[in-house]
């Protein structure tokens, strides 16, 4: 037998992807000999082949992107139990939840996810909780305290039956699995435990819906009076694990930031800064997770699947961040929203792996704090021997002036942060932590640009990793089963939308600002093929416009009797047909692998069509308001849905639902358009003869134009439903007028 300290931690596997990269190599030939087909014709046509041209050369460019980047996919597998068998001592570990606004991320949810992190199977002397409360909220606060006693019970319970997921609210919406043996005990603890739990959120429920959930008194006099937005930080220990007992209760903390109208707070990136100075202060573990306060821990071993990836090569560089997957608990059935996103991630993610690693994914993801704090890939040890002292005026410079956070940040330096960790006293560290928790003490440091989190964009984490890989570092991905953690995907249309407008503004700051890939491939240690990994996402706003151009040049082609397409009668036709043919069989093999049915596959390619000329149209919208200095782009929080019960019970699981936001108006001015194109060309009110020359609109246009109306089904239905199913007036009116200006511009000229 193999000794278990010989044997790796992990194992990089590389993907058969002979498959895919001939289909993806035909595909693209399929595309430039449209394009040089075009090109070869050009003179012989209108301005409307120009046009295609022009959109089909912005698809051709992103099909080369996604080829490149998915060239050389790779998996990791991880062995988590020869992890404890290496080390008689492992590291700890800081594990941050980021909540921001109690209203729209129900504080029960939050608690989940805390609840889940405190009971990972791993020493809980090596583990400290800090939830940051961007809110500020007093029912944030007192939910932590109450679950924090409800966690003393839950923990040991979790691991004496060794429960496979730990967060409350899911393991109990299932029936107890009954061990042989321990059947009566166990039942009676399960029992406990359930009204336990249910007292719990029966407890923080009554507190939301009272101003004030408790007496002011104690700890909670901290937040009389307090405004939102405008208040002094505020630094609790709710738990301390005094006893340094690893079969005990992680550390819990509860973090407010200072907050003042007169500062930018940075939105989430701000607050994840906040957390790593007031953790270094505390307790300064060498590696950190954060979470957003939706995503709970699904796998008890996920600090052990993501150490043996951080401890498990050669040289510490390779390993710089291991980011986890975005699964989701509450996903329809056959995904009608799109929202999962499960393939073109994974995809990616996968892709990526196999260059310089997974872009970092904003929750999930396990880093090492020294490469947080903006440290190079250690080439030597001598980083390692450097004197404190002379080191100190430049951390002071770029850290802060803080010296207890200082001298923190040079323990990490030089691997001494575990030192006397477990003989610290966390509230003698409170007035430190308040200081550089405070919203001026970033002030002529280096945060936000060379340390922590990136500030510049909305999607903070995109930036932050593509910072991280252009300092030479790379990062991992790791896909254990069952899934690391599980997540809630938006509820409905308009969640669906804002979350899907907000990424695409942010990616587009990345793309646009001094942080580009497309600069740090010049600049920094970002490789080329990296770059075009991190060009897939940040041009999602930019996608828009020639996907709504296209889609709007078919209806066009119509109502003008004018044509895009190649004659029937030359064989040209066979390119476009065989690019729609080969395409959507490859796209629906792809999501068939992933677990996915037919009507899956369709549900994701059509909201793919709405998501990119309505959401990530008005990303891009939002990016030219906000560089105009018109309207400033600001971080909207997605509202969680608080049911937990399963959505594919509900008889209206999977309709799609609008409200009066204007971000709809594009989707149904194209539902009126391209029914009007289809009237004019099956009645043949079209011009006798083609507007613009050439030969006329034929079948092609007619199909193509069918395609869309049936990609935009769900506008289509909204327009005869009612209520929250139904498109409000204002959104109808204004789409009606847009499409009536467009089609009297068409016919006029």
């Amino acid at each position: 037998m193999a000794n278990p300290i010989s044997l790796p931690l992990q194992e990089k596997i590389p993907r058969n992807n002979i498959i895919r990269r001939v289909a993806d190599l035909l595909i693209l030939f399929l595309l430039i000999s449209l394009l040089l087909y075009r090109l070869l014709n050009l003179c012989s046509h209108s301005f409307v082949w120009q046009l295609a041209l022009l959109c089909e050369t912005c698809f051709t460019f992103i099909w080369i992107l996604n080829t490149s980047t998915r060239w050389n996919s790779v998996d990791y597998k991880t062995y988590p139990d020869r992890f404890l068998k290496r080390f008689e001592e492992v590291p700890a570990l800081d594990m941050f939840v980021t909540t921001a606004d109690s209203s729209l991320e129900p504080p029960i949810k939050t608690m989940n996810t805390v609840i889940s992190l405190l009971a990972v199977d791993y020493p809980a002397n090596k583990l400290a909780c800090y939830v940051s409360d961007d809110g500020g909220s007093i029912i944030t606060f007192y939910a932590l305290i109450e679950a924090s006693k409800f966690a003393k019970l839950w923990v040991p319970f979790c691991k004496k039956y060794s429960v496979g997921v730990r967060a409350p609210f899911m393991y109990f919406s299932k029936e107890p699995q009954i061990l042989a043996g321990d059947s009566s005990d166990f039942l009676n603890e399960w029992r406990k435990m359930k009204d336990d739990y249910e007292e719990l959120s029966q407890k923080i429920s009554e507190a939301a819906q009272k101003s004030i959930p408790c007496n002011l008194n104690n700890d909670f006099m901290d937040f009389y009076e307090i405004e939102r937005g405008n208040h002094a930080s505020i630094v609790k220990v709710i738990w301390e694990n005094k006893d340094n007992d690893p079969d005990g209760l992680p550390h819990i903390i509860y973090v407010s930031r200072e907050k003042r109208p007169k500062h930018h707070h940075n939105f989430k990136a701000g607050a994840l800064n906040v957390l790593m100075r007031i953790s270094g202060i505390m307790t300064n573990a060498p590696f950190i997770v954060n979470m957003d306060c939706d995503m709970f821990t699904n796998n008890p071993q996920v600090v052990l699947h993501a150490m043996c990836l951080l401890f498990g090569f050669e040289k510490e560089r390779e390993s710089g961040f291991v980011q986890f997957p975005q699964e989701f608990y509450d996903c329809h059935k056959d995904d009608p929203f799109g929202t999962s996103m499960l393939v073109l991630v994974q995809l990616l993610m996968n892709g990526m792996a196999g260059i310089q690693g997974p872009l970092y994914g904003g929750t999930g993801c396990f880093h090492r704090r020294k490469v947080i704090y903006g440290w190079l890939p250690p080439d030597d040890e001598e980083i390692k021997k450097a004197n404190l002292n002379s080191m100190k005026e430049d951390l002071q410079r770029r850290f802060g002036y803080s010296k207890e956070f200082v001298e923190s940040v040079a323990k990490i330096i030089l691997g001494t942060s575990e030192e006397k960790l477990n003989m610290r006293d966390l509230s003698s560290a409170l007035k430190a932590a308040n200081v550089v928790s405070g919203c001026q003490y970033e002030f002529n440091t280096s945060w936000g640009q060379e340390v922590g989190l990136v500030y510049g964009s909305t999607n903070e984490d995109v930036i932050t990793g593509m910072k991280i890989h252009g300092r030479g570092w790379e990062s991992t991905y790791c896909s254990p089963k069952p899934p690391a953690f599980l997540g809630c995907t938006p509820s409905g249309g308009p969640s669906c939308m804002t979350q899907h407008k907000r990424w695409a503004t942010g990616l587009l700051q990345i793309l646009i600002g001094k942080h580009s890939p497309l600069i740090g491939t010049f600049t920094t240690k970002l490789r080329l093929r990296q770059c075009l990994g991190y060009m897939i996402p940040t041009i999602w706003a930019l996608r828009s416009l020639p996907e709504l151009c296209y889609s709007l040049l078919v209806a066009f082609c119509l109502l003008t009797n004018t044509t895009f397409l190649p004659k029937v009668s030359e064989p040209a036709i066979l390119i476009p047909i065989a690019l729609f043919a080969i395409y959507n069989i490859y796209t629906l093999v792809e999501y068939c692998s992933f677990g996915y049915s037919f009507r899956g596959w369709w549900n994701n390619q059509r909201m793919s069509r709405i998501i990119t000329v309505s959401a990530w149209l008005f990303g891009a919208i939002g990016f030219c308001l906000d560089l105009l200095g018109i309207s400033p782009a600001v971080f909207e929080v997605t509202r969680k849905d608080e049911n937990t019960h399963d959505s594919n019970l509900d008889s209206d699981a999977g309709r799609f639902t609008f409200d009066s936001s204007p971000i709809f108006v594009p989707g149904v001015t194209l539902v009126f358009v391209h029914t009007s194109a289809l009237v004019a060309g099956l009645l043949r009110v079209q011009p006798a003869r083609p507007v613009f020359g050439a030969s006329g609109s034929g079948p092609g246009e007619i199909l193509c134009s069918l395609w869309v109306l049936l990609s935009f089904l769900p506008f289509v239905k909204g327009l005869f439903r009612k209520g929250s199913y139904g498109i409000p007036w204002p959104v109808i009116l204004k789409a009606a007028i847009l499409a009536l200006f467009f089609v009297r511009f068409v016919c006029k000229g």
